[in-house]
C-alpha cells in the first residue's frame, strides 16, 4: 500500500545511515524529527558534523535523547505529528557486543520496546526498522533469504536484532501497527562509521600502518554503498505493510505475516571476497598495504549474500553502485573531510 508522508521522526539521526536518510527525505520536502542520545561509541564529532549538514534546514528538527529514556521519548512523540518512525539507533558492532553486553540490551532491547510503545500510544501509521544481516548467524544457504528460518545467531548483537523483529511482530498482532524491518548487508560510503572495515583500511593505509585482515581474507560480504540503502529505504517508507493472505500457521513464512509485518533485505546481492575489497582501497589510494592475516573472530560470519527479489517486487529497489564506483566516493569525502 503506497502512502505519501511527510511527518517522519528518525532514531540515530546522527548516526551513518540516519543522518543520509534524513538529509534525503528533508531534499525530498518531509519534515523531520532527528533523535540521537550521541553516545562516545566513536567518534562524535563526525556526528555532530553529520547533524551540522542538517541543521541550517527549517524542517529538521533535533532532539538528544536516548532511547532508554521513556519520558523523553514520549514528550517529542506528544509535542509533534509523527506518521512514520525509521528506527535506526542501535548499539552497532559485533566485536563491541562482546565486551560491551549490557549497552546492546539497553539501547536494542529497552529501547527498541520504548519506541514501540510510542509507536502504539501516537497512533504511529508505518515503523520501519533497522535489523542486519547478522540475524542469518549460522545459516550458510545463499544468497540468505527472509523466507528462511534465522534463530542461529553467533553474536550478542544479531540475537538482540533478531528480538526486534519478534517484538515487532507481536505489536503487529496485538495493535495492528504496520511494522517493516529491514536485514542491512554491510552498508558502507561518506561519512561511514569509523569502527567499519572500510573506514579502518583506508586510515591505515594513509597512515602506513599494517592492516588485521581476519579469516585470512577470505571472509565475503555483500558491501552495499550508502546511496543504494537511502533509496531503498526511502520507498519502503512510504509502501506500508499489508497481510499476506496466503499466510498460513501450518507453514509458517517468516518474512510475512497475516498481520501488517513484512521483513526485506536490503543489500547488494553481489558479494565481495575481503581481499578483493583491500586491493579496491589500494587501487583508490594508489598505495599498497601491509597485511596482518587472522583467525575469523567469535561472532564473525564467514559470508553474507542477500536475496533482495522481496524488496524488488516490493518497491522497485535495486542497488546500482559497484565496490569500486563506492570505494572511490568514500575516499575522496575522507580526504576532504580530514583535510588530507
Amino acid at each position: 500500500m503506497h502512502t505519501e508522508f511527510n511527518n517522519i521522526l528518525i532514531t540515530g539521526a546522527a548516526g551513518f545511515i540516519g543522518f543520509h536518510l534524513a538529509r534525503r527525505l528533508l531534499a525530498d520536502g518531509a519534515r523531520v524529527l532527528g533523535v540521537d542520545n550521541l553516545n562516545d561509541y566513536y567518534d562524535v564529532n563526525l556526528k555532530k558534523d553529520r547533524l551540522a549538514q542538517l541543521a541550517g534546514n527549517p524542517r529538521f528538527s533535533f532532539f538528544q535523547t536516548d532511547l532508554s529514556d521513556l519520558a523523553g521519548l514520549s514528550e517529542i512523540f506528544r509535542g509533534h505529528p509523527v506518521e512514520v518512525v525509521v528506527n535506526l539507533a542501535a548499539q552497532a558492532g559485533v566485536r563491541y557486543s562482546l565486551t560491551n553486553p549490557h549497552a546492546y540490551v539497553q539501547s536494542n532491547l529497552v529501547g527498541f520496546v520504548n519506541i514501540l510503545e510510542c509507536c502504539r500510544y501516537h497512533h504511529v501509521r508505518h515503523l520501519v526498522f533497522a535489523s542486519s544481516s547478522s540475524v542469518y548467524g549460522a545459516n550458510t544457504r545463499m544468497p540468505f533469504s527472509v523466507h528462511d528460518n534465522v534463530d542461529h545467531p553467533v553474536s550478542l548483537y544479531a540475537a538482540t536484532k533478531k528480538s526486534n523483529e519478534l517484538i515487532a511482530h507481536t505489536y503487529s498482532h496485538l495493535y495492528d501497527l504496520p511494522c517493516t524491518g529491514l536485514r542491512f548487508f554491510t552498508v558502507y560510503g561518506p561519512w561511514g562509521r569509523p569502527d567499519m572495515a572500510l573506514f579502518l583500511f583506508t586510515k591505515a593505509i594513509l597512515e602506513n600502518r599494517p592492516i588485521q585482515v581476519f579469516n585470512h581474507g577470505k571472509m565475503q560480504r555483500d558491501f552495499t554503498y550508502i546511496d543504494d540503502i537511502i533509496e531503498g529505504v526511502a520507498r519502503v517508507i512510504h509502501a506500508v505493510p499489508v497481510a499476506n493472505p496466503d499466510w498460513s500457521g501450518d507453514a509458517p513464512d517468516p518474512g510475512t505475516s497475516y498481520k501488517p509485518y513484512r521483513i526485506f533485505n536490503i543489500g547488494n546481492n553481489n558479494p565481495v571476497e575481503l581481499t578483493r575489497f583491500i586491493e579496491a582501497v589500494e587501487q583508490a589510494l594508489g598505495k599498497k598495504v601491509e597485511k596482518e592475516f587472522l583467525d575469523i573472530q567469535p561472532g564473525d560470519m564467514a559470508a553474507t549474500c542477500a536475496n533482495i527479489d522481496d524488496l524488488y517486487h516490493a518497491v522497485g529497489f535495486k542497488p546500482q553502485t559497484s565496490i569500486e564506483e563506492g570505494i572511490e566516493k568514500f575516499i575522496e569525502w575522507y580526504r576532504s573531510y580530514y583535510h588530507l
